[in-house]
């Protein structure tokens, strides 16, 4: 009675393991590195070049306002021991006020930064999960993951779609 029980146990999970073996022949998973593809395709390539242009005129205003403020506080220093206290104390707060001032400018020029960057890269982030789908409908995978440096340890390269999807992009697929 035993002997049965085992044997139809043993029997249960082969059969399992052999309908999960089928099931597993046929998943297909491919990866896709989407920063990549951004930085790599004609259209990325000119919106990461438009960015750097509207960093650069902005890290230059910055810049141009930080030496300024540098010349006041030096001319601050070298005036200070002649200075009444009451036009000393106005003068530091005037400082300090033109410092917080810079500062809140440049966090307003990151965010403005990245959300120029979204505006920037989000319709050729669509036009790529266009292609995608369609890749995946057509090589029959079952699965595309996006590849990046924390969730993706190690596949193999035949799985990688990042250099099909640039191709695909730069040929005009995927376009509305």
């Amino acid at each position: 009675m035993r002997f049965m029980h085992l044997s139809t146990f043993i029997a249960c999970a082969l059969a399992l393991l052999l309908s999960a073996n089928a099931a597993l022949a046929q998943t297909r998973i491919g990866l896709v590195d989407l920063q990549r593809a951004l930085v790599e395709t004609e259209e990325g390539k000119a919106a990461k070049a438009q960015l750097e242009k509207t960093k650069e005129s902005k890290q230059s205003s910055l810049d141009a306002a930080q030496t300024e403020l540098r010349k006041l506080k030096e001319q601050f220093d070298s005036q200070r021991a002649m200075l009444k206290e009451d036009v000393r104390q106005q003068r530091e707060m005037e400082l300090a006020e033109k410092l917080n001032a810079l500062k809140m400018r440049y966090v307003q020029d990151q965010q403005t930064l990245a959300v120029d960057e979204a505006k920037v890269t989000k319709p050729i982030i669509e036009r790529m999960n266009r292609i995608l789908q369609s890749m995946g409908r057509e090589q029959k995978w079952t699965l595309i993951l996006e590849r990046s440096e924390s969730s993706v340890l190690f596949a193999e390269a035949s799985l990688d779609l990042t250099n099909e999807l640039i191709r695909r992009f730069n040929a005009g697929e995927g376009k509305k």
